[in-house]
């Protein structure tokens, strides 16, 4: 039967003493989303309201904060009503959605991070034409694209593995993954896995142009005092987020595809959870705190409103 004329309940996993520790581990999620909200929010209110900050490289990083905010919303309702509720389950299409959004906003990341490296390319190597070239058109074209190709690369790929039949209904993981639906059905996942080394080549590409990009600010970095300290101040926050991003992705595609039952069940879950809590928590403190007007702006004037 189509799985999409009626919505399939599937189960997840359930956290080990669950029933001793539910609601420890209801706090622990509540209090790790109200930090990735008002973190997050707080840098996002920050940058719109202060004038000072409406350049290119502050404009990416609101769009980055507000990613993190929409990708966090798409685990951290859902876990919070399975521990109040005590019931581990999630209908097909209710796991399609949190698919896409998770892995919309995990996609989006890379790529604003991609955005970030071109802009502090032309920042620190190309200063004379940075706002010749990052116009607010420009701006407003990259932010777009960001959002939109990898939104409809993650529709397309939920769409692929939720067409096809389920032969089991249990997903090993606290959250749906798109990986972990496709190994329900029965049927041949050669489409699937086509699609995935697609954007797995677009992903390599991205990659490659930031490898470029800091191949060539470091070489800027050599010949200028100024453009080390452009580097040290702006760049570092930058370095710091794509290595939580590739150690998040890492952890995910490992459990995904070769997580074993042999594994302690607690390393397996933190492999799982790294993808929704280390990057949109760390992010926004990176920059906050390593960018001296944010961190006086958003931190500092805080501390001091109190």
């Amino acid at each position: 039967m189509d799985n999409m004329s009626y919505p399939v309940i599937l189960t997840l996993i359930i956290p080990k003493d669950s029933k001793s520790y539910r609601h420890v581990y209801f706090i622990c999620f509540l209090v790790l989303y109200l930090l990735i909200l008002s973190i997050n929010i707080r840098l996002v209110v920050v940058i719109v309201m202060e004038k000072v900050l409406h350049e290119p490289m502050y404009i990416f990083l609101c769009h980055l904060c507000i990613n993190g905010v929409y990708g966090a919303t798409g685990f951290y309702p859902k876990i919070l009503s399975d521990l109040i509720l005590d019931s581990y389950v999630i209908s097909s299409h209710m796991c399609a959605l949190q698919i896409f959004v998770i892995y919309s906003s995990l996609l989006c990341e890379f790529t604003i991070l991609t955005v970030m490296s071109y802009d502090r390319y032309v920042a620190i190597c190309k200063p004379l034409d940075y706002h010749t070239r990052l116009t607010k058109n420009t701006c407003v074209k990259l932010i777009l694209f960001s959002r939109i190709a990898p939104t409809f690369s993650v529709f397309i790929g939920t769409l692929l593995s939720n067409v096809r039949p389920f032969c089991t209904y249990h997903i090993d993981k606290l959250y749906c993954d798109n990986w972990s639906v496709v190994k329900l059905s029965c049927a041949s996942s050669f489409v699937n896995d086509v699609y995935g080394y697609i954007i797995g080549v677009v992903s390599i590409s991205f990659a490659v142009f930031i490898i470029f990009s800091y191949i060539k600010l470091v070489a800027a970095c050599k010949a200028s005092l100024e453009n080390r300290k452009k580097f040290w101040q702006t760049c570092l926050p930058h370095i710091f987020s794509l290595i939580n991003f590739c150690i998040a992705i890492t952890f995910d595609f490992m459990y995904s595809r070769y997580g074993a039952k042999d594994v302690p069940e607690s390393l397996r879950h933190f492999l799982a959870l790294e993808l929704v809590i280390v990057p949109p928590l760390f992010n926004p403190l990176i920059y906050g705190l390593n960018i001296r007007v944010l961190r006086k702006l958003a931190f500092t004037s805080c501390n001091a409103g109190r």
